[in-house]
């Protein structure tokens, strides 16, 4: 223990290996108690550190929880952009080097303004609520990365009750000041009063969370609907190869036309690799077909339309058609992955920055939702299922979540698990069932618990059967979303700022 709360590198190191810590409690690893050891560990390495000797700490923490976390991004550089595995791992050490530099700020934060001096309860309340406002800036600042997030690990853990209260935050901070607490114990000891509120606290939390876990906040609106969710197992080195278009074309064709009768019929992510306009004679029979069956039908697809200043732009879209209305175009766009940032200086460098499906403009944040068989599905592309606050407004105002994506991109790394637990957590959060269809896995049903009732095997072509039913009311999440946790942030950040000032 001294180590790691002295500067110098054994400490460093311990910080490396406490931030991989976090990436063993998420999926698909799920061992949930580490989530608490690795934020304890930073804690208590933070302890004693000079601002600058803090930063670096906390950066060997953030690289140590990326490196572990999201290294699969080689794979899509290396395998999908085809840069040369020297090129590849040098971009993605300097991604997870980048991302690091938000738990450096954190720790100089942390030692310079916000650490208070003989105030263990306090301490720990700071602690956790600067944590919960970095998490929150990482998934805001260039369009955001909100991944790894401590809170995920509780998906089947104790404090899964919190997550329709107050979202994945409020297990995060939840999380974070269980850890701090049980570092401060032995100074909470020597003070009866702190001792008696850090108590009342973790009850508060855990007890909390146990109590409310199997408390029903929404309710059924109508039977349930069937569906039928088509993964089509397409190889992403032949997506958006023209010469393999008619072949895709005719796989979700043909899967279709031989699947069993059902409400609602869904494709993956640009399931359909061509623009709308130029499909538009082949979802005509989709959704003759779709009507036929009394059927409604989503599916991916590229839509090319103008923007607000008539310029055409592509988008990333999903369209309805049989009984059903609406096309919705992607608003959360994968830096790199849909749009290029500085594209004059980057584009023509390596492939990577030349990828398909890298021009893409975001849609308009006014968009109405879908409607099938007369119920509002809120969609999501791929990556947009990532951010709580963006998927709280619109599953507020629907009855079904859905989901679709193309995580070929990163074959057969955790990557896609870790995707699939934060859908989980969306479906609790907002207590309504969410349809996940994609291209190679995980195809999956959702249940508002966040449980999988249904799911078929990846990386193998599969229709997906099952039933989900539309629902009403308002979590609690949904219903204030995390204003009630902002306000007490807010308040113990300014709190530790003035006792630190004032010491």
């Amino acid at each position: 223990m001294r180590w790691i709360t002295r500067s110098g590198w054994p400490g460093n190191l311990l910080a490396l290996a406490a931030g991989a810590l976090t990436t063993l409690s998420l999926a698909p690893f799920d061992i949930w108690p580490l989530a608490l050891v690795s934020a304890g560990l930073l804690y208590l390495g933070l302890r004693e550190l000079a601002p600058k000797q803090a930063a670096g700490r906390g950066w060997c923490y953030g690289f140590g929880l990326f490196a572990s976390g999201v290294s699969w991004v080689y794979v899509s550089i290396h395998d999908f952009g085809s840069a040369p595995p020297p090129l590849a791992g040098a971009l993605t050490l300097g991604f997870v080097a980048g991302l690091a530099l938000f738990f450096a700020l954190f720790g100089w934060l942390w030692s310079r303004w916000l650490r208070p001096a003989g105030a263990p309860l306090l301490a720990a309340l700071v602690f956790a609520a600067l944590w919960l406002a970095l998490d929150a800036l990482r998934g805001w600042i260039l369009t955001g990365f909100p991944w790894l997030y401590a809170g995920y690990s509780q998906l089947d853990g104790p404090l899964a009750g919190l997550a329709p209260l107050g979202g994945v935050w409020l297990m995060t901070f939840a999380i974070v000041l269980s850890a701090a607490l049980l570092v401060e114990l032995p100074r909470l000891l020597a003070q009866k009063g702190a001792l008696i509120g850090a108590l009342l606290l973790l009850v508060a939390l855990w007890g909390g969370a146990l109590g409310v876990g199997q408390h029903a906040w929404t309710t059924a609106k109508a039977k349930p609907l069937t569906v039928a969710a088509m993964q089509g197992n397409v190889e992403q080195s032949i997506k958006w190869d023209p010469k393999k278009l008619e072949m895709q074309l005719l796989l979700y064709r043909d899967m279709t036309f031989r699947s069993r009768p059902a409400d609602l019929i869904v494709w993956p992510e640009t399931a359909v690799p061509i623009l709308k306009e130029h499909a538009e004679g082949y979802l005509t029979m989709m959704g003759r077909f779709a009507q036929d069956r009394q059927s409604a039908m989503i599916t991916g697809v590229p839509v090319r339309q103008p923007n607000a200043d008539g310029e055409l732009r592509y988008y990333n879209g999903l369209t309805t058609t049989g009984d059903a209305q609406g096309t919705y175009l992607k608003q959360k766009l994968v830096p790199f992955g849909e749009y290029v940032p500085l594209q004059d200086l980057l584009r023509g460098l390596i492939a990577f920055f030349d990828l398909p499906m890298s021009d893409f403009a975001r849609g308009t944040p006014e968009q109405p939702l879908l409607q099938a068989k007369g119920y509002r599905i809120a969609p999501f592309i791929c990556y947009e299922v990532v951010y709580p606050e963006f998927a709280a407004s619109l599953a507020a105002q629907s009855d079904i979540l859905l989901t679709v994506s193309n995580d070929a991109w990163f074959g057969h790394s955790i990557g896609p698990l870790q995707h699939l637990q934060m859908a989980q957590t969306r479906a609790l959060e907002a207590g309504r069932w969410m349809i996940r269809a994609t291209n190679n896995g995980v195809t999956v049903l959702i249940d508002p618990q966040g449980r999988i009732t249904e799911q078929v095997p990846a990386f193998e072509e599969q229709v997906l059967y099952g039933k989900v039913t539309p629902m009403q009311g308002l979590t609690p999440y949904l219903r204030w979303r995390s204003w009630p946790l902002i306000a007490v942030c807010v308040v113990l950040l300014g709190w530790g700022v003035f006792r630190r000032r004032s010491a």
